[in-house]
């Protein structure tokens, strides 16, 4: 007897792997893997979601209305203009879905996020992979890449998981550099870590240009991440198209009261991204310190740091004596970074430990 078989652009998906929040033996430790929220969610937002629980038996506004509003009000935007998902992967996926298809090409960079390349083979389009320069994205490099057949490019910024930061007048130079009619999206997941004067370069492209998509996300600074909230901004007929294909009821209607409050909760967002300023900066020091022992840390505008190991000690063989320690972080083997651990910024306690493990473990290491 034969079974049915997935397309052959389905069957070379390699799934995409979650970050760890239990060890091999199973106990719960500090997890340092998935860049979530050490401070938490905003207190507004957890009382916005309990107040909720009343409407279990009731389907969520399909429209996400509310949602859209305190989006549109706080960034100056058409709510019109705003689309929707389960976190920003779906508006990632909804991006390719609409725009690529079998014979065109996808390009995202080298290191970039790993849904880029599911989100091109699950519509059949060919993955193109544009080479880095030092775990950074290199806009002359994807430029180079653009063929007739290039209907889509992801660009993360800052990117996951390097943490690394195009500036202003480099993503302007990209789009101009693209052909019209291709679509260039800006994944923003990290948008609220940047300088104020940094974090709404995508967003002011997307007003102003047809061709361009820029994707946010309540996961990160706003820790929301249970509820996958995730949102982007385009031009009119942009967005139709993808809410063509998009899910309905997408957010919970427990969510979508979250969001709101979420969002308007300017000191929550403000001492998160404090907070992830000093730690972020002190993490590195201390990684520097250690750079005679083979350690690198890649500069980052995130809530992360990717250090690398060049030394005695691995990458794989410090994963496992963190994971021991009492701390998962993210190997990335499967990316193309066996040397390298994607490390989030925790609390204080947290940043302290995971410094102090790495350093009995270089110690260890020789």
């Amino acid at each position: 007897m034969t079974a049915p078989a997935p397309k052959p652009w389905i069957a070379a998906i390699a799934p995409y792997v979650p970050g760890r929040a239990t060890t091999d033996d199973g106990r719960k430790v500090a997890k340092l893997s998935s860049n979530e929220n050490p401070l938490g969610t905003s207190p507004a937002a957890v009382e916005a979601f309990q107040s909720a629980g009343h409407s279990l038996s009731r389907y969520p506004d399909a429209g996400a209305a509310i949602v859209r509003e305190a989006i549109a009000a706080k960034y100056g935007l058409d709510p019109a203009r705003i689309i929707y998902g389960t976190g920003s992967d779906e508006v990632l996926h909804l991006a390719a879905g609409a725009f690529a298809g079998q014979g065109d090409e996808i390009i995202y960079v080298r290191y970039g996020f790993a849904v880029y390349e599911i989100a091109a083979r699950r519509v059949g389009a060919t993955p193109i992979v544009a080479p880095d320069t030092d775990y950074a994205t290199d806009v002359d490099a994807i430029l180079a890449c653009v063929t007739e057949r290039t209907r889509v490019v992801f660009v993360a910024n800052p990117n996951n998981p390097t943490g690394t930061f195009v500036p202003r007048a480099e993503i302007a130079r990209l789009h101009r550099g693209l052909p019209a009619d291709v679509l260039l999206v800006i994944d923003q997941a990290y948008a609220e870590y940047l300088e104020p004067e940094d974090d709404d370069a995508g967003l002011s492209l997307a007003m102003n240009e047809p061709n361009v998509l820029v994707t946010r996300t309540f996961s990160k600074i706003h820790g929301l991440a249970a509820e996958r909230i995730g949102w982007g901004y385009a031009s009119a007929p942009i967005v139709s198209a993808m809410h063509k294909i998009r899910m309905p009821f997408n957010i919970t209607i427990a969510g979508q009261q979250a969001a709101v409050a979420a969002i308007n909760d300017d000191a929550f967002v403000d001492a998160t991204r404090a907070h992830n300023a000093k730690w972020r900066a002190w993490f590195a020091d201390e990684i520097a310190s250690l750079g005679n022992a083979g350690l690198r840390a890649i500069p980052s505008q995130a809530n992360f740091v990717l250090v690398l190991f060049q030394g005695a000690l691995t990458g794989e063989a410090a994963y496992k004596g963190l994971m021991e320690a009492g701390y998962i972080v993210r190997w990335l083997p499967g990316q193309g970074l066996p040397h390298a651990l994607r490390i989030t910024i925790g609390t204080e306690a947290e940043c302290r430990g995971v410094i102090a493990a790495l350093r009995q473990l270089v110690e260890r290491a020789g």
